[in-house]
């Protein structure tokens, strides 16, 4: 169904007509096309589709995985990548099952562990050096290389156990030896999170990067606070992933008055977080928000910098497939928790209104 989009604001561009056509192909047109319905957007904010760099979406393929439809754009998003739940022995499967029929842009990050997160943390991923077979997944990302955006490893106490940085440091080589970006989970040691930061190079991610774990936390010491600025300085990412047990306000907020802010804000979304804190991205947005970080700059962390990392173009020039959130900014009062379990009142909420992909305009809304 072609149709144009009026009365909008758009935000995250550097320039944007009035109106937005989009064809029967769901490209964007230089002209509204024969017979093309008019959509009035009533003053909503119009920015590239949101893009939510951590989720899990390997429903059925792991214990703890929402299907892709309940992280999508139902919420807002219109692309999402998939953050290790399948390694190199399930990812056909993430592939086929979840990838393919998505009505969203579905990426993933394969896990350095062979079974994924199959039974996250009850039998966990990296056991011992059985856990990587390092040819299998090399193997798996070069018969994947268009929907693999990364490599993940999960390094915190719980997963590797004595095994410390080892499968971190396993995982970055196998990452240079493929040419992607690390997307690496700090937590509880071992190893301790300078360890982490000392083999990251630029474009890697840390994700969890606010979170409030005691001795897994940049907030733990000066010197932690000052090799983070530093990484942020050498194109190191810093990624939200605010999860059940991986986002502190407090951490927020003094990493923001330090200068430290997130290169992209992602939700970790999954059976245990689905129905609060996190519930969804729109809600991550709004606790950025309320800890200091402006909208100009929120945009940005769930558009075109996340949306870069899956291989996505965040224009609006004729040609190019449409692909937008439509959203508004309104007054709110509602009691909000981090993965600690501290209250916050946010004061202002985003609500997405719409999602655009390609010639389908179909409604969104928070969860909660």
């Amino acid at each position: 169904m072609a149709f144009t989009l009026t009365n909008f604001r758009p935000i995250g561009f550097e320039t944007a007509p009035a109106a937005l056509h989009v064809g029967d192909d769901g490209r964007l047109a230089a002209s509204a096309p024969a017979g093309a319905a008019t959509v009035d957007c009533r003053g909503s904010y119009l920015s590239s589709g949101w893009c939510d760099l951590h989720v899990h979406v390997w429903h059925g393929g792991t214990d703890i995985s929402v299907r892709a439809a309940e992280a999508g754009r139902g919420t807002g998003v219109t692309a999402m990548a998939d953050a290790g739940s399948a390694g190199e022995a399930t990812f056909h499967g993430l592939r086929e099952y979840v990838i393919q029929p998505a009505a969203e842009t579905v990426r993933a990050f394969l896990n350095i562990g062979s079974i994924g997160l199959v039974a996250c943390n009850r039998v966990p991923e990296l056991i011992d050096m059985r856990s990587i077979d390092v040819d299998r997944t090399l193997a798996a990302i070069e018969r994947n290389r268009d929907v693999i955006c990364g490599v993940k490893v999960r390094a915190s106490g719980v997963i590797v156990g004595a095994w410390g940085i080892t499968p971190a440091k396993i995982a970055k080589r196998v990452a240079e030896i493929a040419g992607l970006p690390l997307m690496v989970h700090v937590g509880e040691p071992p190893p301790l999170i300078e360890e982490v930061f000392d083999i990251l190079t630029e474009g890697d991610i840390v994700t969890h990067c606010f979170n409030g774990k005691k001795a897994g936390s940049i907030a733990d010491t000066e010197a932690l606070w000052q090799h983070a600025i530093r990484l942020v300085g050498e194109g190191v990412r810093m990624d939200i992933g605010h999860g059940a047990a991986s986002f502190d306000f407090g951490v927020a907020r003094k990493a923001l008055e330090r200068g430290l802010k997130p290169w992209s804000i992602s939700t970790d979304l999954h059976l245990h977080n689905i129905e609060g804190p996190v519930h969804d991205l729109a809600t991550t947005v709004a606790k950025l928000l309320a800890v200091g970080l402006p909208l100009e700059e929120c945009i940005p962390a769930i558009t075109r910098r996340p949306r870069s990392v899956l291989g996505l173009a965040t224009g609006i020039e004729t040609g190019a497939k449409a692909d937008f959130t439509l959203f508004d900014v309104v007054d709110a009062a509602i009691d909000a928790t981090d993965a600690m379990g501290n209250h916050l009142r946010l004061d202002r909420m985003i609500e997405p209104r719409s999602t655009v992909i390609g010639a389908s305009l179909q409604e969104a809304a928070r969860r909660t």
